[in-house]
């Protein structure tokens, strides 16, 4: 049975934890192994050299067999001085072209092992210093480790991955068949309104009462129609966002206190020329209406609101700021999650289903540009033109 606090994600990555040091320590204890044997045999092709250098009519066979069995193991010959003599199992190509070659070898086998010297004679002193290396398999077994790590990782995170995608188009599914339900669901009583909207249209009712329940019916509709494309893509007009956004503001205003002062500004854009973009106008409006009910929202029925809109060679910004409550630095990665609200009531979806109308149907992006606790927030709409 798996600790509570423990899940899934962290089992995971204690499992790869395990089985990446096991395999260090395992694999440090083989290079020690082989380092030993490495060790032991230069040491035998040493002596075996020693025999032949020192050699008086005595049978060679043996020695020679040694120092030919040795491939593997680069040696490199110094004398007393530790001028360069002779070498083995080095690049002997390299070695002729390039003079520093062996002078880099001989410092990194310095480094690395002591040297094993053969005396040749004692007046005058002469010997023969013998500095060693180690195979390519030794730096295979050590490097191992290393390699098992990454492919680990990849593993992690690819399955990580796979299952965020999965878990993403699975959530995406589950919005889009809500919002098909909602939309089907407020269908059967708006058709009902329009109808008793009808009737009062040819009674007695003061036209003026007809026309803002009309007015209401009318947003009721827009709500079903925005909901019943969430999930199908939906077609993209060009449109200008001048009209869009000021069309929006204008309604939110209506239903603000007055208390609340509203400002918009197009930038870089001469008087009265529209700025284009290909949008989805329920979908965008929705965008909209949702970042501006958030500004009042945060700012308690009394502050300012402005919008502004920045063309850009290929992009425009739209930025949404107002002078509210302002959002916490630990919570600003989490407000377009699904579920998170700092409101006593709400769902916590509006700025979920926002991102995802500006990112997912329109390429665009939707993010926090700024906020300060106590000062307001901005957020940026970005669209490409």
């Amino acid at each position: 049975m798996i600790p509570s606090f423990l899940n899934w994600r962290s089992l995971l990555a204690l499992i790869a934890i395990s089985i990446v040091s096991v395999t260090i320590f395992y694999s440090q204890y083989l290079a020690k192994k082989l380092a030993g044997e490495e060790k032991q045999k230069v040491q035998q092709w040493v002596a075996a050299t020693k025999s032949i250098l020192n050699s008086h009519d005595v049978d060679l066979t043996l020695p020679n067999l040694i120092r030919n069995d040795q491939q593997s193991i680069p040696i490199i010959e110094t004398n007393e001085h530790d001028s360069i003599t002779n070498y083995i199992n080095l690049d002997s190509t390299r070695a002729a072209n390039n003079p520093g070659y062996l002078y880099r070898k001989l410092k990194d086998f310095r480094s690395e092992n002591q040297p094993l010297e053969v005396k040749l004679s004692d007046h005058p002193y002469t010997a023969n210093r013998y500095y060693y290396g180690h195979t390519i398999l030794l730096d295979e077994i050590r490097y191992y480790p290393l390699i098992q790590l990454f492919i680990v990782a990849m593993f992690i995170f690819f399955t990580l991955y796979s299952i965020t995608v999965r878990n993403r188009a699975t959530q995406n599914q589950l919005w889009a068949g809500m919002a098909k339900e909602t939309a089907h669901q407020l269908g059967t009583p708006v058709s009902s309104l329009e109808g008793w909207v009808e009737m009062l249209k040819e009674s007695q009712t003061d036209p003026m009462t007809v026309q803002e329940i009309q007015k209401d019916v009318d947003r009721l509709k827009l709500v079903s129609d925005r909901f019943g494309k969430i999930g199908s893509k939906p077609q993209l007009e060009p449109k200008d966002l001048v009209v869009q956004v000021r069309n929006m503001m204008e309604y939110i205003r209506k239903r603000a206190t007055g208390k609340v002062i509203f400002y918009m500004q197009v930038h870089n854009t001469p008087d009265g020329q529209m700025v284009m973009a290909n949008i989805s106008s329920p979908l965008f409006d929705w965008v909209i209406e949702n970042l501006l009910k958030n500004a009042l929202d945060a700012m308690d029925g009394k502050g300012e609101i402005h919008i502004d809109i920045h063309p850009q060679p290929n992009e425009i910004f739209i930025d949404i700021a107002d002078t509210g409550k302002g959002i916490a630095k630990n919570n600003i990665q989490k407000v377009f999650k699904p579920g998170f609200t700092t409101k006593k009531r709400g769902w916590g979806l509006g700025l979920s289903l926002s991102k995802r109308i500006i990112e997912q149907y329109h390429k665009g992006q939707l993010f926090v540009r700024q906020s300060e606790l106590g000062k307001g927030t901005t957020f940026r709409i970005v669209l490409k033109k």
